[in-house]
């Protein structure tokens, strides 16, 4: 099937390294984030712990989301003039390309003891697993996992942001082999070469929690 074709210098174990270095960039950056900063700043740590990583180049723009900011989809331009509180949330998704692999991971962090940011960040992880859970029990297709996905949400208080919707990965560029959504596949995607996306909006607390990571 064309979707899920790779190209001919693919490599899955150099694309897992990829992976553990995308990770492993989001969450010490993470580590770095404290209150009174604002995204730009973020942003710019992250680009100094990808610099250690030896990142070679982008496939998409970096997201560093604050505050009301978290509730933006991946196209909207955020918000300027916001500060990371005391107690608050953000979230990191990156496209780094490492070994000519494209990384593509994101994850919702929160600082200080919030309860709700708590919640709401747990949520994203569970949704996703779930998710992922029942994709591979019961071999979902693109459309059907996202619409478990939507339900799921629903069940702890939030709404899925569809805009928010999945897409291929592997060796650099993965567009030429297909450039469309994963909510719109119609058939089982297999695993290692989908993202699935998860971005939860807490519409009471005017919030969102974002978590992405490949479909295994």
């Amino acid at each position: 099937m064309t979707i899920e074709n790779v190209g001919s210098e693919f490599n899955l174990e150099q694309y897992y390294k990829a992976r553990e270095k995308t990770i492993a960039a989001v969450r010490q950056t993470a580590s770095r984030i404290i209150p009174g900063m604002t995204e730009k700043e973020g942003v710019a740590i992250l680009d100094e712990e990808l610099k250690k990583a030896g990142v070679e180049k982008f496939w998409h723009p970096t997201k560093f989301r604050m505050n009301k900011n978290t509730t933006k989809s991946f196209r909207d331009l955020s918000d300027e003039g916001i500060v990371l509180q005391k107690n608050d949330v953000f979230f990191i998704d990156i496209g780094p390309v490492f070994y000519n692999h494209e990384g593509d991971y994101g994850e919702t962090f929160f600082v200080g003891d919030n309860e709700i940011h708590e919640h709401l960040k747990n949520a994203s992880q569970c949704v996703f697993q779930k998710a992922q859970h029942e994709w591979r029990e019961k071999k979902l297709t693109g459309q059907e996992l996202y619409d478990f996905a939507a339900r799921e949400a629903k069940k702890l208080g939030f709404t899925l942001n569809e805009k928010m919707a999945g897409h291929r990965l592997g060796d650099f560029p993965h567009a030429l082999h297909f450039k469309g959504k994963l909510c719109d596949i119609v058939s089982t995607p297999l695993p290692h070469l989908w993202v699935l996306e998860i971005h939860l909006l807490d519409e009471k607390h005017g919030l969102g929690a974002f978590f992405e990571d490949i479909l295994k």
